[in-house]
């Protein structure tokens, strides 16, 4: 990036031996430096963010020919414009006469026309100049439009998304996007459309704020409504040493090249049917029950016509070899067909994914489920290594008739806000200020990971390193 600290930093020695102890990856935690550290969120812009492939938009925030969005990371803004129904371009957001940004949000270019607003020179969404006023004045009235082209960035559209990089000799897109492309494929998340999507501002490192949601460890005291006999031992009097009724023990996480990662619970999860229904109590209920919680404190995800398709089996036997979750994913799936709507591909490896997540490095997650998705990404903020920007993304797939809506952000300017945030983001969110706080404490020196819950931090971290002290 073009910040002349964090060049003046990287150059000064910072890595191999030079690497300051505060700052490291160890095999059992994380130290606090990391976190809190101005001359290491500069590192990080400066041989990250330049760097990696990175999100900068959704395909439904510029669905038709000549819509535009704005993207920022560090002190770098670009935008990315529809050039035709199969096309994307990225560009760097600056007028090549005088550096005025061309963007600042979302918008639409009319007639395909990007005009600078301040002295009007104009560009197609090709990036080609088209006009110059008193063009003569300029390079000795030999003024190319080659010239003052527009800046392209190397975009990819995959998977909804639509992924740039600063660096024109990155990584090839294919190669890093492997270990996680055939999960994104398989979940058919290039088909999951708008429903909404909020910015949060946090008073929290973007590297605490993604890490909250690296791992189900936390969801028994942070979610105690989720997972209610696992909360009655940590807000119990009795303490006790007893896991067998936490549900976390049944996710699986795995750590990817290229620092992805993902976690899935299989088919041991409410999301697909596994509940403990007292005798006389209806299985279809206390899923239906569990379900309800999701769709009322998050609306992203499950939603409220997944407990409605499920409260269709109440009352009905369940056919022997077969299960509630089976029936439950086929009542979904013949509603799907019916409705021409895309769903997952139907396979159990597939289907153990619903209520898990994958981590696309170094910033996305995406928690899947039957046909919708929650998205999160994270991004700092500035200078100061105690903010960052957490948006979430819920998306389900439409069907066929369905109207496509552009999407557009809507800002939140209070995460504790009931009448702007749903209670699961909250209660996640509401950590998040905490740790920070925490991490400055003089006695924290570093954090202190579990070897199997908490395996794609430091996946994570190791994979920062790379880029850092590459």
């Amino acid at each position: 990036m073009n910040n002349t600290g964090s060049r003046q930093f990287a150059s000064g020695g910072a890595s191999g031996s030079d690497w300051p102890p505060h700052w490291e990856t160890r095999e059992n935690g994380i130290r606090v430096g990391r976190y809190l550290d101005p001359e290491f969120l500069q590192l990080e812009y400066e041989k990250l963010w330049s760097k990696v492939w990175q999100v900068a938009a959704r395909i439904d925030e510029i669905p038709e020919v000549n819509d535009y969005a704005t993207y920022e990371i560090s002190d770098q803004s670009v935008f990315l414009v529809r050039v035709d129904e199969k096309t994307i371009k990225a560009y760097h957001n600056v007028c090549p006469h005088r550096g005025t940004a061309l963007t600042d949000g979302a918008g639409t270019f009319s007639h395909g026309n990007i005009i600078c607003p301040f002295h009007g020179w104009r560009w197609d969404t090709g990036g080609n100049n088209r006009y110059v006023l008193a063009r003569e004045e300029f390079h000795g009235g030999k003024l190319c439009n080659a010239d003052v082209a527009l800046k392209p960035l190397p975009c990819v559209e995959f998977a909804g998304f639509v992924f740039i990089n600063f660096d024109r000799d990155c990584i090839p897109f294919d190669e890093f996007i492997a270990p996680v492309r055939q999960f994104l494929e398989d979940l058919n998340i290039a088909e999951m459309r708008h429903y909404w999507w909020k910015a949060i501002p946090i008073p929290a490192n973007w590297k605490v704020a993604q890490e909250a949601f690296f791992e189900t460890y936390h969801v028994p005291a942070t979610h105690p409504q989720l997972e209610t006999a696992a909360a009655a031992f940590i807000y119990g009097e009795e303490i006790k040493d007893d896991f067998d009724t936490f549900t976390h023990r049944n996710v699986e996480y795995e750590t990817l090249p290229h620092g992805h990662g993902r976690f899935f619970a299989g088919a041991n999860t409410p999301m697909q049917g596994k509940v403990a229904a007292q005798q006389e109590e209806d299985p279809v209920d206390v899923m239906a029950a569990r379900l309800q919680l999701l769709v009322d404190g998050m609306d992203a995800q499950v939603l409220q016509d997944d407990v409605d398709l499920l409260k269709t089996l109440r009352g009905k036997p369940i056919p022997e070899g077969s299960s509630l979750g089976q029936e439950y994913i086929r009542v979904l799936y013949e509603d799907a067909a019916a409705k021409q709507r895309p769903m997952p591909k139907l396979d159990p490896d597939v289907l153990g994914m619903w209520g898990g997540e994958i981590f696309i490095f170094p910033n996305v997650m995406i928690l899947p489920q039957a046909g919708n998705a929650m998205i999160y990404r994270v991004r700092p903020k500035g200078n100061d290594p105690d903010n960052c920007c957490f948006e979430i993304f819920s998306t389900r797939t439409l069907p066929a008739a369905a109207e496509r809506e552009r999407a557009w952000v809507t800002p939140v300017s209070d995460a504790s806000d009931p009448q702007q945030l749903k209670h699961i983001p909250r209660q996640d969110l509401g950590n998040l200020k905490r740790i920070q706080k925490g991490l400055h404490s003089r006695s924290m020196r570093q954090t202190w990971l579990a070897s199997h819950h908490e395996k794609i931090i430091l996946g994570m971290h190791r994979e920062l390193d790379r880029y850092l002290r590459g």
